[in-house]
């Protein structure tokens, strides 16, 4: 039995996006293998982490004649496909208890495992109701929030991302608790408040699939939908059905994070802030990356210092007319905020030298990034 017959590209295109998730080593051996269920010319292809469970169908050929579902392993089927070319027709051939990839005159015989033992995510039943939002603008919120997730924080509830969907608004938070991203957009209709926290893999996941189509009068065409139970989510988008656990526990209230009332605030561009910044990163080490700036009328100094003595210094003329200010902030911070904006301008706004900096843009009012100070 002809499992697929296609074109290299066709195949490839379909795995790569449902195999992100597949982990490389596991403790269930099953897990490394996407479950193949085959009825008449549709394929439908699964897989699972236990935490995240991404399926797609596609008409890939191959025999009509006979229903079957089994699991290969994943990464090796799409290495394989990889060294074909991506016009020259593919061939998945089932034999008894093995199965047959055949391109050109390569051959390659592959082991199986029963499709019964494939540890399918129980969905669960009651999914609130569902709300849409361009792929484009989820993509760009996302590269907005997401570099300031915590990474295997003992704090669990850090390592994701809070999504706030209320009335006509879905806002996401990302978190380490040393700065803070937010940003929010605009939905179609009204839907009522629902908080999820989405985990960090499934964010880098989203990321990795999210397309950002347009139209020729560039108009968003390519939608995701939502749909949020207690404690899992269901997204669908360019033909995929992702589920996936959420993280448990509550966030921290952003709301009281972001400064309100600061007296004062600095526009700069962008790119020379960056550069600055960077320049000052040399004179910092990996266990120690602070840096000082001080906000003067009409000037901006910034400086670093190493164990050895050794500094650096740079200034930046600003169109500033307060109190002179200095702080102290981890420059890795600063450096993840900027690279991931693209506009051309920067506004900083804050208070004193022991109080966090809040970082904007003069032409986007619903991105705000937090971060706290450090002793230096």
């Amino acid at each position: 039995m002809i499992v697929f017959k296609a074109p290299q590209d066709k195949v490839l295109s379909v795995l790569q996006s449902i195999a992100g998730i597949v982990e490389r080593r596991h403790t269930l051996p099953i897990l490394a293998n996407v479950l193949l269920r085959k009825t008449g010319n549709i394929l439908q292809l699964t897989t699972s982490d236990l935490e995240v469970q991404i399926r797609t169908t596609a008409d890939l050929g191959g025999d009509a004649a006979e229903d079957f579902a089994t699991t290969i392993g994943a990464r090796k089927l799409i290495e394989i496909l990889r060294t074909f070319q991506p016009d020259q027709v593919v061939t998945l051939e089932a034999a008894q208890e093995r199965f047959i990839l055949k391109g050109g005159k390569s051959r390659f015989t592959l082991q199986s495992l029963p499709a019964s033992d494939f540890p399918l995510v129980q969905e669960s039943p009651n999914f609130g109701p569902a709300f849409s939002i361009p792929q484009a603008v989820l993509k760009h919120l996302l590269g907005q929030v997401s570099f300031a997730m915590a990474v295997q924080d003992i704090r669990y509830y850090l390592n994701g991302i809070l999504f706030v969907a209320e009335g006509r608004t879905l806002s996401l938070v990302a978190t380490d608790g040393h700065r803070l991203a937010f940003a929010s957009a605009t939905l179609d209709a009204d839907v009522p408040k629902q908080e999820v926290i989405l985990p960090r893999k499934t964010v880098l996941e989203l990321q990795r699939l999210l397309r950002d189509a347009r139209n020729d009068r560039g108009d968003d065409v390519a939608m995701i939908q939502f749909q949020f139970a207690n404690n899992q989510a269901k997204l669908s988008f360019n033909g995929l059905e992702f589920v996936t656990k959420l993280v448990e526990g509550k966030f921290p209230d952003y709301n009281r994070v972001i400064p309100v009332g600061y007296r004062h605030s600095v526009t700069l561009g962008r790119q020379a802030l960056q550069a600055s910044l960077q320049r000052m990163t040399i004179m910092t080490s990996d266990k120690f990356k602070g840096v000082r700036l001080h906000f003067e009328p009409g000037l901006l100094r910034i400086s670093s210092a190493n164990a050895e003595q050794e500094e650096a210094q740079d200034e930046l003329e600003i169109d500033y007319g307060g109190e002179k200010v200095e702080s102290g902030f981890n420059v890795s911070y600063l450096l993840d905020v900027l690279s991931n904006m693209q506009q051309d301008m920067v506004t900083i706004t804050f208070e004193d030298g022991s109080s966090s900096a809040l970082l904007s843009t003069p032409d986007d009012a619903n991105f705000k990034y937090v971060v706290m100070p450090m002793r230096i």
